[in-house]
């Protein structure tokens, strides 16, 4: 994906009035099937909102309800200042979205695709044509522009699907596994994008399952089990549970002798790899535990979490953290 061009007019589209998304109390069933039963979350604008849990814990409901396709049993919505349900016009204007498997007319090409989408938004030819230029350039199929979307790879209907989504400048995105068959390059080149997209002001919900790929992407979080959204008192009980952190060392053995010394029997370390690893009740006991391995002229070579905050969250609110 090019990194090096952005949407045109972003910028002043997406600093008009807005309020993110805001969610309060929403469930919604399915006969017996409570596939969400309770969610309350806010995104800001100008941020990138993670969106996490298992599958069935309701994300993709969730995702159907915000872009209009589903209406909430109980619950309120507010997608830039609308009603989903007394607004979708309005919201589907402010909205792009991109789902997890893109539908698309598998006789035109990409450049037809995303003009036809520009016309469905009432683009005139000449605004369509030029759109539809601009996104192929931005997310890097100018070699696949005027091929059928039947040969295209998983990636490539990624990357178009993107593109669709952004066809009429939206404020509000919600990706659904954007990353889902890009290739390592293009998953950084989507990184930066969608970063890019924040920064410009607009609302950003990304639901992936790949949470060292959020960790670097998303500024927030929403974490959901059985339908239920994890409170903020949850959260942050979560920062000082206990959690595995990675040490290497040029000199291994000095490094597990310093280890006993600073509290931690042989027992209480585990290999891994390179690394040893052991468990920490948050960042501050951390700095402690490298400062006194630093005391001591253990060569350090690394000294980080062992997986990175949005897994560690979503591992101690599923009850999974003590397991590992």
């Amino acid at each position: 994906m090019s990194t090096s061009s952005t949407a045109s007019g972003a910028t002043s589209r997406a600093s008009t009035t807005g309020s993110g998304i805001v969610v309060n109390g929403v469930a919604r069933s399915f006969g017996t099937v409570h596939a969400v039963r309770d969610v309350t979350f806010s995104a800001p604008e100008g941020r990138v909102t993670g969106l996490i849990g298992p599958n069935g814990s309701g994300k993709t409901t969730l995702l159907l309800m915000l872009a209009t396709l589903l209406v909430p049993d109980r619950g309120s919505i507010s997608v830039a200042g609308h009603d989903p349900v007394a607004e979708p016009s309005a919201v589907r204007a402010a909205m792009g979205w991109m789902p997890d498997v893109l539908g698309s007319w598998s006789a035109l090409t990409v450049r037809a695709t995303l003009e036809l989408t520009g016309r469905l938004y009432r683009f005139d030819r000449a605004r369509a044509a030029a759109r539809a230029t601009e996104l192929i350039d931005l997310v890097d199929l100018a070699e696949q522009a005027d091929q059928p979307t039947r040969v295209l790879s998983r990636g490539q209907k990624q990357r178009l699907s993107l593109a669709r989504a952004l066809v009429h400048d939206p404020r509000v995105l919600l990706l659904d596994e954007p990353a889902s068959g890009l290739d390592p390059g293009a998953r950084v080149a989507l990184r930066v994008l969608v970063r890019r997209l924040a920064s410009e002001g607009r609302t950003i919900i990304v639901s992936s399952h790949v949470l060292a790929e959020l960790d670097e992407m998303a500024d927030d979080a929403v974490y959901l089990e059985a339908g239920v959204s994890a409170s903020a008192d949850e959260i942050a009980a979560t920062r000082t549970s206990m959690r595995d952190w990675r040490v290497r060392s040029l000199d291994p053995d000095a490094l597990r002798g310093a280890l006993v010394s600073a509290g931690f029997p042989a027992n209480e370390q585990r290999m891994e790899g390179a690394g040893v690893l052991v468990a920490l009740p948050g960042e501050e006991a951390a700095a402690k535990l490298l400062a006194a391995l630093v005391r001591k002229k253990v060569p350090i070579s690394s000294f980080a979490p062992a997986v990175g905050d949005l897994e560690h969250t979503f591992l101690d609110l599923s009850g999974q953290e003590g397991a590992r």
